[in-house]
This record gives structure tokens, sequence and C-alpha cells, in this order.
């Protein structure tokens, strides 16, 4: 059994063929398309965080409306870029969509991606301290927030408080007992990966990864998840992991799945991203029985227990739908996932 969702970036543009025109379409849509994911029977509803581009940027109103609409889906992001992050803030957010979701959130946090502006983060209030990265920031960030989901009580009360305290120092509520084991740090290196083990979080690896051996970006990817687990081990940690892959995957069953992908390309990409020479995993687009046969090759998604599909969300609820539709009945059973 391996659990499948699918991620979506949000793109919108006034482009003439495409269904999410602006941020209200993507944002609406997004919501219609979990609740259609639920009810395919789909694990999972993760949605990309970018800012300064026309596509999803804010999580937390999007995963809490999410919440309502549905019942039995994993709610998550891939990823919430911690540059740009009040710890606080986002912990107070996340405690709150959580609950409202009755403890389904899935939270990919990272260091982020470049992004549409230089140094972006800095007209949110952030930048790195002296001697450090903006890396070394984003990660700092994601370790504060992970350190307030323990619940702890950190802040000195006010002896004259508007409303009676408990006794003790104070958490920031509201606190969501459980979310701390549902936070996953998205990785695109080996050292990352490691990283994210020490500290005890679950792991999304990238869709892109540092090209560091020149194989093939699927064992690549497989052996940092192998290091990953290793280093999990190492570290002590009691529960076990969880480690997602996502891939472009369509299933070509009718004229439409052909038109939009049956000549995509088959092949990982490399180009150079942030000053690093980065693979870029290659997209999967055959008939059913073809299909299998190309991802039980895939080293990757055998080592991880979740994979989330990457959907074109300017085609609309009903095509991604489809498209997920079709890998949850005509390759996931022959795989052994469903």
């Amino acid at each position: 059994m391996k659990k499948i969702g699918f991620l979506s970036f949000g793109h919108w543009s006034a482009a003439p063929h495409s269904a999410t025109r602006s941020a209200s379409d993507v944002l609406l849509q997004s919501i219609e398309l979990a609740v259609a994911a639920e009810e395919l029977g789909a694990d999972g509803a993760y949605f990309r965080v970018h800012h300064f581009a026309q596509q999803l940027a804010s999580p937390f109103p999007l995963l809490a409306a999410v919440g309502a609409r549905t019942r039995r889906i994993e709610i998550g992001t891939g990823v919430i870029d911690m540059r740009y992050e009040n710890p606080f803030y986002m912990a107070e957010d996340a405690g709150a969509a959580d609950l409202i979701s009755g403890g389904r959130l899935q939270l990919g946090v990272s260091r982020g991606s470049p992004e549409q502006v230089i140094e972006g983060w800095r007209y949110f209030g952030y930048a790195p301290a002296e001697g450090s990265s903006d890396a070394d920031m984003g990660r700092r960030h994601g370790e504060v927030f992970y350190e307030l989901l323990k619940g702890e009580g950190f802040a000195r009360p006010n002896p004259r408080p508007m409303f009676p305290n408990p006794p003790g120092l104070l958490r920031l509520e509201p606190f969501s007992a459980g979310l701390r084991e549902r936070i996953w740090w998205g990785s695109g290196s080996n050292a990352t990966a490691i990283w994210a083990a020490q500290q005890g979080m679950n792991l999304q690896s990238s869709t892109l990864k540092a090209d560091e051996t020149g194989e093939p970006f699927h064992v690549q990817q497989a052996k940092q998840i192998r290091a990953y687990r290793a280093a999990w081990k190492e570290a002590g940690h009691t529960r076990e992991p969880r480690v997602s892959v996502s891939r472009s995957i369509f299933a070509l069953v009718n004229d439409q799945d052909r038109h939009y992908f049956g000549a995509g390309s088959d092949s990982d990409q490399i180009g150079v991203i942030d000053n690093m020479r980065a693979v870029f995993g290659r997209s999967y687009a055959a008939e059913p029985e073809r299909l299998v046969e190309q991802l039980r090759a895939d080293e990757a998604i055998a080592e991880a227990d979740t994979l989330l599909l990457t959907v074109p969300n300017q085609l609309g609820v009903a095509y991604n739908a489809h498209v997920i539709e079709s890998i949850l009945t005509h390759v996931a059973p022959a795989l052994g996932w469903r």
C-alpha cells in the first residue's frame, strides 16, 4: 500500500485556454479538486507555495478551507518557504488549520526555491544573521517552528492579564497535539535529508536534486532516501518516518490525454539552480501497461511511502480529477499500491 496524493503549484493566468484565469479561480478550484480527490479515494491534497508569483502563496486559509470541506484526505504543502515565515505566527496558523481539519495537516517546509524577486524575504522583514546565508535563515526558522510545536510554555505571563492564565509559562494557542509528527522537510540534497532526519522531521524529496553523482535522478533520489533512513535510525527516533516523492505521471487512456501529454519528454533534465548543478526528474506519460513497467523501475518511488502526483491545475478540476482517477484505477493496483 502506498499513499497517493496530488501536488498543485496553483498557477493562474489570463491565457485563453487556462481554466484558472484569476487567483479566485485557482483557490476555489484547489478546494474542489481536494474534494474530488477524496471522493476518488486519493490520500492527499498538497499545495506548492510561491511568493510574488501568480501561484498559490499564503497556504493556511486554503488548508483550513480544504479541511472544512473534507473528512479523510491528508492536507499538506510542498513546500512552505521558511525564509519568508515568522515561526511564531506560523505555529498559531498551523495549529488552527490542523484543528479545523481534525488533525490531517501534513506540512512540508524548507528553505525554499529561487523566487520571483531578488531576496524577496527582505520585503517580509527577514534577513540572515551576520555570517549566515538565506538558507541558514530558512533552516533556523524551521527549527524554531518545529520547537514551538512541542507545545511547551516559554513566555512569561503578565501578572495582571486581561484573562486568567494557567500556571507557569505560556505557549502559543491554539495548540494541536500530534502536528509536530506531521512536519516534513523538503530536501534537494543528501546533506539536507540527513539534517532533516537528525531533527526528527519527515522527508519530502524534492522534484529536483543536486547532481551529486551524475546518475539518473531516480537513482540519486533513492540513495538520498536511504541516507535519510540511516540517519533517522542513528538518531534514535522512536517512530517510523514518512518519505514522499513527487512525479508528473499521466496514463494515456483517451485522445485528450494523448493530445496533452502524448509527446512529452521521457528523460531527466539538467540545469543550474542557485549556482548548483541540479537534475530534474523525468515525466511519465504512456499507455497504462507501459506506464506500469516504467514506474516499477523507478527506485525512488519504490523507496517512498507517499507519491505526490504533480497536476496541471490550469486544465481545470474535471480533467485533473480524471488524471488522478486514471492512476488510481489503471496503474496503482498493478503496482501493488492499492
